[in-house]
C-alpha cells in the first residue's frame, strides 16, 4: 500500500472502508463482523489519482469545429461519457478546466455524478473559461462574417470580468479558469507570448473569486503573464512553459503550484497535420522540458494534470510518467499528484491518502508505484466513496 503522506510503500496493506469513508489503514486493520473481504492479491493499493486539468468536453479531432458542428446537449452525453473513461483509469478526482463553449453544462456532469446517476470522478468544475476578444480561445480563424462564437466567455475589463463570474458562479462554477496568455511562438528559443490581462484585471479577478469561497486559475504559458497571474494569487499557473526567476520566486513563496501538462504537446506533435507544426510542437516541449528542470530547482511546486480532452480520456497517465522523464523522481510525481493535487482541488484531508476519515477512494495498480510509475497505466480496481467501480 502506498502511504502518500510519507512517500513509502507499506507491507501488507489493509484498509477499512465503512460507508463512503476510510475508518482504518495500515499494515493489518480490524475485521467486523460480516465485512466483506476484498483480496487483490498482489497489487499495490494507492489512493485515487487527480487530475488537476481535464477537458471533459473535448474529444480528439479539430477542437475550433467541435463547439461549431456539436450541439451543448450532445458534448454534454460525450461528457458523461469521458468522466467514466477517466474514472475507470483511476482518476477519482478532477478539475474540469472549461467546457469550451459549452457554458455551464459541466455543472450537470457534475451534479448528476454526485447524485449517483453517473460514474465518475469527483469533479471541480469552472464552466466557460473567460477570454478577452480577438484572445487564445476566440473564433479568430473564421470567416467574421459568419460571428462564430468563442470558445470563451468574453470580458474586456474588470466590470465585464466580475459580471461573467457572478453569472458563472451562479450558474454552479466551484473556480474561475482564465485565459491569460496566447497565442505562442519561439523567437531564438525564448518563449514570446502576449498577456490578456493586466495585473490589475487578475487581481480584481481573484479578489471576486475570494469574495465567495472561490478561486482564480490560468492558462499561462509565459512571461509577462505569468506574473501577472502570480502576483494577483491565483491558485495556479497551467502549462507554465518558461517562468522568470522572480515568478518562480513568488510561486514557491506563496505555494502556487505549476500544472504542466506535457502529455498534450506530446501528443499534439505525434498527430500535428504537417512535419512543421509537428516540429513546432516538439521544439516547445523540448523549451518546457528544460524550463521545467530550473522550476524544480527553484522550489516551485507542482502538481499533475494531463490536459486531457484532445486527447483520449482514461489515457492520461501518460503525464506521470513525461514529469519523470523530465526531472521528477517517481515518489515526488506520486505526491504532486496526491498531496498537491487534493489541496489545489480544495480536498485536502478528504482525498489523496489511504488514511481514517478520508473519502475511500481506493485503487490498485501492479507492482511499485515508487520504481515505476508506469504501472498508474494498469489500474485493475477502482473503488470511488466506497462504492466499486473495476474489478
Amino acid at each position: 500500500m502506498f502511504d502518500a503522506a510519507a512517500g513509502k510503500i507499506v507491507s501488507p496493506g489493509e484498509v477499512l472502508v465503512v460507508g463512503d469513508k476510510i475508518t482504518e489503514a495500515g499494515t493489518k486493520v480490524g475485521r467486523p463482523a460480516n465485512a466483506k473481504v476484498i483480496d487483490l492479491g498482489d497489487t499495490t493499493l494507492m489512493p485515487g489519482l487527480i487530475d488537476a486539468h481535464v477537458h471533459l468536453f473535448l474529444h480528439p479531432g479539430a477542437e475550433d469545429l467541435q463547439t461549431v458542428e456539436e450541439s451543448v446537449p450532445e458534448r454534454t452525453i460525450l461528457a458523461a461519457l469521458a468522466a467514466k473513461d477517466d474514472l475507470m483509469a483511476g482518476f477519482t478526482a478532477e478539475r474540469d478546466m472549461g467546457t469550451e463553449g459549452a457554458g455551464s453544462a459541466d455543472s450537470a456532469v457534475r451534479d448528476a455524478i454526485n447524485k449517483g446517476l453517473l460514474p465518475g470522478p469527483r469533479l471541480r468544475i469552472s464552466g466557460n473559461a473567460i477570454d478577452i476578444l480577438g484572445g487564445h480561445e476566440d473564433a479568430n480563424r473564421f470567416n467574421p462574417a459568419q460571428h462564430v462564437l468563442s470558445n470563451a466567455t468574453y470580458a474586456n475589463d474588470i466590470p465585464q470580468i466580475i459580471e461573467a463570474m457572478r453569472q458563472q458562479a451562479k450558474e454552479g462554477a466551484d473556480f474561475t479558469k482564465i485565459y491569460e496568455t496566447g497565442p505562442d511562438r519561439l523567437v531564438d528559443g525564448n518563449l514570446k507570448t502576449p498577456y490578456q490581462y493586466s495585473e490589475a484585471e487578475l487581481a480584481a479577478a481573484v479578489a471576486e473569486a475570494a469574495r465567495t469561497g472561490r478561486r482564480v486559475a490560468v492558462h499561462a504559458t509565459g512571461e509577462p503573464g505569468t506574473l501577472y497571474a502570480v502576483q494577483a494569487g491565483v491558485e495556479s499557473v497551467d502549462h507554465a512553459y518558461q517562468l522568470s526567476d522572480e515568478t518562480m520566486r513568488l510561486m514557491h513563496e506563496k505555494d502556487i503550484p505549476a500544472v504542466p501538462t506535457f502529455t498534450i504537446a506530446e501528443y499534439f506533435a505525434d498527430h500535428a497535420a504537417t512535419p512543421a507544426a509537428a516540429e513546432r510542437e516538439r521544439a516547445m516541449q523540448a523549451l518546457h522540458a528544460r524550463e521545467f528542470k530550473k522550476q524544480l530547482a527553484a522550489g516551485v511546486p507542482m502538481c499533475a494534470g494531463s490536459d486531457v480532452g484532445p486527447f483520449p480520456h482514461g489515457t492520461q497517465a501518460r503525464e506521470f510518467e513525461l514529469m519523470v522523464e523530465y526531472g521528477m523522481k517517481p515518489v515526488a510525481v506520486l505526491q504532486a499528484d496526491l498531496i498537491n493535487g487534493a489541496k489545489l482541488l480544495q480536498w485536502d484531508g478528504k482525498i489523496g491518502e489511504l488514511a481514517p476519515g478520508y473519502f475511500a477512494d481506493v485503487i490498485a495498480v501492479p507492482g511499485d508505484p515508487t520504481q515505476n510509475v508506469s504501472v498508474l497505466k494498469q489500474v485493475s480496481f477502482v473503488m470511488k466513496g466506497g462504492v466499486i467501480y473495476k474489478q
